[in-house]
């Protein structure tokens, strides 16, 4: 449904392409050391560039985007990354039969026009992941998930498949030389096991052939923000997989707000939103998060992380706005650039 087409010659021009976008993004370049393969988005030539968006659906119902969606879709493509994915959250569903009219085809039309075709026509590959309000695995939104499902499944996603065949719910892709993995993880709770044991046959076949393994999905495993707290998994199994795999990044939405936070060695990066509902970190003395999108340099040895915030989409967010640590119960994720 839209083919992406890859523009060479764009690709050839790295150099010159870095330097277009630092002056763009004003990005401070002091080199931050974090944890071993992860750092502040910097100045460092890098093989694989993504921009990762996370909810973009307005309120229950909604047909169409806000104009901080339309806006971070021509800042991404300004900023030519080699990928982008979304970590769920891309309609306005999650209506039950009869509580509402709707319209799943208008949905689904607006976010391709806001979204999917301008990234196609710039020749941008689109990884996505299911989220609650659009392809919710509980059994009362059976008919969402359905229609999230033949409608991706009919699209040509441009993604080199390493395993597609639960696309666009679990699957694998490659690009270069980083493995991403998504993860069909839309209900609270742990997953199940036959989703563990998917990830963790992908991962004994795959892990040593890639330099760099991203594995992402919808609701996380930690909480970071207000009024979300038991919305996650809590899945100490999924956590020790990740580790014992060398999976250094793992990318989630759902609660509205950047956190890049280490646990074990493994880098959990909490996605802003970009549609509404911005909400306040745990532990935050300030208001809610900004909308925004982050940004990924993944190089040869390291990691970059960066969030570009609304309204303009052109500055960096100081990581010195966020606080030194998020800590729930038993549970405690460190500021990223603050993990000796």
């Amino acid at each position: 449904m839209f083919p992406v087409t890859r523009n060479k010659s764009r690709h050839n021009c790295r150099t010159r392409r870095l330097s277009r976008w630092i002056a763009a993004a004003s990005v401070a370049l002091a080199l931050v050391l974090l944890p071993p393969g992860v750092s502040r988005l910097e100045a460092a030539p890098a093989s694989v560039r993504v921009a990762v968006i996370s909810d973009t659906n307005g309120s229950y119902g909604t047909i169409g985007h806000s104009d901080a969606v339309h806006k971070a879709i021509r800042r991404i493509i300004e900023l030519e990354p080699d990928l982008v994915i979304s970590t769920g959250d891309m309609i306005a569903g999650q209506l039950r039969r009869g509580e509402e009219d709707k319209d799943l085809d208008a949905m689904w039309r607006a976010f391709h026009e806001s979204v999917s075709q301008p990234l196609a026509r710039a020749g941008i590959p689109f990884a996505i992941t299911p989220g609650n309000h659009d392809a919710s695995a509980y059994p009362a939104f059976s008919d969402e998930r359905a229609h999230y499902a033949d409608k991706w499944r009919a699209s040509d996603s441009g993604l080199k498949f390493v395993d597609g065949r639960d696309y666009p719910f679990n699957y694998a892709f490659a690009l270069n030389e980083v493995l991403f993995i998504s993860l069909d993880v839309t209900t609270v709770g742990k997953l199940p096991e036959k989703d563990l044991e998917w990830l963790r046959a992908v991962l004994t076949k795959h892990r040593y052939a890639y330099r760099e393994i991203v594995v992402f999905s919808h609701i996380p495993l930690w909480p970071v923000s207000e009024g979300r707290e038991t919305e996650v998994t809590n899945d100490a199994r999924l956590h020790q997989l990740l580790r014992s795999s060398g999976v250094k990044l793992y990318l989630s939405g759902h609660h509205h707000a950047f956190y890049p936070g280490v646990m074990d060695g493994v880098t959990y990066v909490s996605q802003a939103c970009l549609g509404s509902g911005p909400r306040r970190l745990l532990g935050s003395d300030t208001g809610r998060a900004p909308r925004g999108f982050t940004l990924l340099e993944i190089g040869a040895d390291r990691i970059h992380i960066g969030s570009l915030s609304a309204p303009g989409f052109h500055a960096m967010l100081d990581w010195e706005e966020l606080p030194m640590e998020i800590a729930t119960q038993d549970k405690r994720l460190q500021r990223a650039d603050l993990v000796d």
